[in-house]
């Protein structure tokens, strides 16, 4: 991985000065152009309505359809509390570290990555051995994440058709794979725009079936009686809430926002704000209509993806067309929501195997960009077949990846970079929620190793869950 990771990590944003690297050192303008990976991908050619469309995309996932199950452990106002404080956290930070990107830009260098913002603020150890590989764990994982949910999709809407189907989860994997290695061929992030557009709009469609379907069944006699009170023993509940926490967490999880920033078109001042405004409206549609309807129609009994309470041992408490639908718009989300993440493996690629001297589309390009994406992908596709426990797995990889880069490392940056007075409101609020959210990252990687340990006799390669 380190390998693949670069020295080099500005781009210049039409400032006079020129680019300089992260130790201060002029930078020749040559060196810029050297940058495959920011030249080809990451292209600076987007308005913030398309950042909002980037970002919603990588924040408002299926995912979320998880909430409701965070509730059995949280109960209604831990969980309520969790979401809210989620929310403002998140937004505050994201916000944060856009200003410290805004702020490198407006100097005359643009930080592009995430690796880039750590190697120019902690050092360049930082950023090849910490964050760029942290970073690589978390967006592959959610690759790998999105096949694995997109097959499980497919297959609820087969078992609905075909009851006595013969069909195993892997093949429905392998299908989704294929639409996933077909648009991982997109050249750049700024291309994924009319794509991330359309993945709004399904993930608004999906959110309001799933709230109509819970309200539906929580209002007739088809689902199971309603149970809100907090199941288990001391030790399991306080295990619970660290894995409750540890999903609302990797579900505000984003991870790649200075990618995203870096598709702006200068001057990018301002820009993101907006952009994070648009993807929060969403996020609190969905996620809240989403957690609350589903937790109240189905209580302690709601599974850990909601949809899956539409169907009662086969027998569909809802149409099965609104079942299919449903299924539909979260697959198609899924498809973008995954090539979004590939965004990251792609750059690092590019940067590996193009030539930036070359044309983007001649074949000394095309072909290295295709090989290597389709390999890339394919190996995606393998793991999500063959670990179809990798939700476990990703539990672990949130707790150590989300964590940092969404909550911990942009108030570090901000504080470095800006230096607030150690006086001022603001460089303590930002100390607490390090402390505070490096603290439930630990508990909340101890909490996803126990459950692997709980899990792992029921682990099999390619099992047909």
């Amino acid at each position: 991985m380190s390998s693949l990771l670069p020295t080099s990590n500005v781009v210049s944003d039409g400032a006079e000065n020129p680019p300089t690297t992260s130790l201060g050192l002029d930078l020749p303008q040559k060196h810029v152009a050297d940058d495959a990976g920011a030249l080809f991908v990451l292209k600076s050619k987007g308005s913030w309505v398309h950042c909002g469309y980037h970002l919603t995309t990588s924040i408002v996932a299926p995912p979320l359809l998880s909430l409701p199950y965070a509730f059995i452990f949280l109960g209604w106002t831990g969980g309520i509390i969790c979401l809210v404080v989620a929310a403002i956290v998140s937004f505050y930070n994201y916000n944060l570290l856009s200003l410290v990107l805004e702020h490198h830009a407006q100097d005359g260098h643009r930080l592009l990555r995430f690796r880039d913002v750590a190697h120019h603020t902690l050092g360049p150890g930082w950023g090849r051995y910490f964050v760029g590989p942290m970073q690589f764990a978390v967006c592959y994982g959610a690759v790998v994440a999105a096949i694995l949910l997109g097959g499980q999709c497919m297959k609820a809407i087969y078992v609905v058709a075909h009851p006595n189907g013969g069909m195993k989860l892997y093949e429905f994997v392998l299908i989704f794979g294929c639409l996933m290695l077909i648009l991982a061929q997109l050249p750049s992030f700024h291309s994924l725009r009319h794509i991330n557009m359309v993945s709004l709009v399904l993930c608004l469609a999906y959110s309001a079936c799933a709230t109509g379907a819970s309200i539906y069944i929580g209002n007739s006699s088809k689902g199971p009686p309603k149970d809100y009170s907090l199941q288990g023993d001391t030790e399991t509940r306080l295990f619970g809430i660290f894995n409750a926490i540890a999903i609302i967490a990797t579900t505000y999880g984003n991870g790649i926002l200075p990618e995203t920033q870096a598709t702006l078109a200068p001057p990018v001042k301002g820009k993101m704000f907006k952009g994070l405004c648009v993807c929060y409206l969403v996020l609190i549609v969905t996620f809240f209509s989403v957690s609350i309807s589903g937790y109240w129609a189905f209580g302690d009994h709601v599974g850990s993806l909601v949809l899956n309470n539409f169907v009662d041992n086969g027998t569909p408490l809802v149409p099965r067309w609104f079942i299919y639908v449903t299924n539909i718009f979260t697959i198609a989300q899924l498809s973008a929501v995954g090539v979004v993440y590939l965004q990251p493996t792609n750059e690092m690629m590019e940067q590996a195997f193009a030539d930036p001297k070359r044309a983007e589309f001649s074949m000394r390009n095309l072909i290295p960009r295709v090989i290597s994406r389709s390999l890339s992908t394919a190996l995606a596709i393998v793991i999500a077949a063959m670990l179809p426990f990798f939700g476990d797995l990703n539990a672990l990889i949130g707790a150590f990846g989300f964590t940092p880069l969404d909550f911990i490392l942009p108030v570090v940056f901000f504080n470095l970079t800006f230096k607030p007075s150690k006086r001022s409101p603001i460089f303590w609020l930002n100390v607490i929620i390090a402390v505070t959210f490096s603290a439930v990252g630990a508990f909340a990687a101890i909490a996803a190793l126990r459950q692997i340990v709980l899990d792992a006799k029921n682990y099999r390669l390619f099992a047909n869950v």
